[in-house]
């Protein structure tokens, strides 16, 4: 154990020592190197489940249980890992070290926010140029950036990072929080099929589709509980409204077709005075899309400046949120 402390207590202190290094110490090369992201793996075997099981020949039906097996078997990977590494944290002396490690390779914070100051220093540096912005906003977005113009790639830059900020933080701690390595590694990869194989196209739309259901009910609560965190977070930084983002929410983001995603999206927009999201060109196709927000939709590089702080407050803020989480497993128990 790493101290003489509750499990509850002890699950409290690995969470905020990893957001703590991930937020400082940033992109783990070595870690890259020899210990992959578990979403990455799970991405992975999404893919390679999908080459053998979703063949176009077989019916709907059938490639629906095909994609349900799909997720229920990673899923309970997933959970059996979680449960072993646990199981193991706890009897070794040091084994929190190895909960530590596998917390490290679920969360990312540094990232996003480095992705979206790579974007504003390619838009405002001294080498400064839409094509540049174009290319940083390539490595966090999976938006058409060469279609876009000055103000397109900052509000791609800024929904980038508030979607980040649900599914890279914010989710995976809720769920470490709630229900210990189990559910941080069950949401990390209900999140990466999600992203994967749950798309509404006509390969996807029958495979895919208890991908997208399991992605969307584990991150109904964590993508509010990020804008809320998000409109708290406008209350300390300067030119932020906290009342704004709030509004923003409550007015733009039910029913919005990027469902989860819309919220801390809306979210951001509304504490920056933003309009993001919105109509755009995807290929040779329009996506008619409504605005979330009610401002600006002619957004600047400056703009991504106070983003960048409220990311950072958020961040904070969960922590926060992680001690009270812990604090309550002190004192009712852990729930796993």
């Amino acid at each position: 154990m790493l101290l003489p402390l509750p499990a509850g207590a002890e699950t409290l202190l690995i969470l905020l020592l990893a957001l703590l290094l991930d937020a400082f110490l940033g992109d783990w090369r070595l870690l890259n190197r020899y210990i992959p992201r578990p979403r990455a793996l799970a991405a992975r075997a999404g893919d390679w489940l999908d080459r053998r099981l979703n063949r176009i020949e077989r019916s709907d039906a059938t490639r629906r249980l095909r994609g349900l097996i799909t997720v229920l078997f990673l899923m309970l990977a997933a959970l059996v890992v979680g449960t072993a590494v646990t199981v193991v944290a706890r009897l070794l002396p040091y084994g929190w070290m190895l909960e530590l490690l596998l917390v490290l390779r679920c969360v990312a914070v540094r990232q996003p926010w480095v992705g979206m100051r790579g974007v504003l220093d390619a838009l405002s540096g001294p080498d400064a140029s839409l094509e540049a912005g174009r290319s940083a906003l390539a490595e966090i977005s999976d938006r058409q950036s060469w279609r876009l113009d000055l103000h397109g790639v900052v509000r791609a830059a800024a929904e980038a990072g508030a979607r980040d900020l649900a599914r890279r933080v914010v989710a995976p701690a809720f769920w470490y929080a709630l229900l210990g390595l189990p559910g941080m590694l069950a949401w990390t990869v209900a999140d990466a099929l999600s992203a994967a194989i749950g798309h509404d196209t006509p390969r996807y739309a029958d495979f895919g589709a208890a991908a997208a259901r399991t992605g969307r009910i584990m991150g109904w609560l964590p993508a509010r509980l990020t804008g809320v965190l998000l409109a708290l977070s406008a209350l300390f930084v300067p030119g932020a409204q906290g009342l704004g983002a709030v509004r923003a929410m409550l007015s733009t983001a039910p029913g919005h077709p990027a469902r989860d995603d819309a919220w801390p999206v809306a979210a951001l927009a509304g504490a920056l005075d933003l309009s993001l999201a919105g109509p755009r060109r995807e290929g040779d196709m329009v996506v008619k899309e409504p605005w979330l927000g009610d401002g600006r939709a002619r957004a600047q590089p400056a703009d991504l400046r106070p983003a960048l702080v409220l990311y950072h407050v958020t961040v904070m803020l969960t922590g926060l949120l992680a001690g009270a989480a812990g604090l309550a497993l002190l004192r009712f128990g852990p729930v796993w």
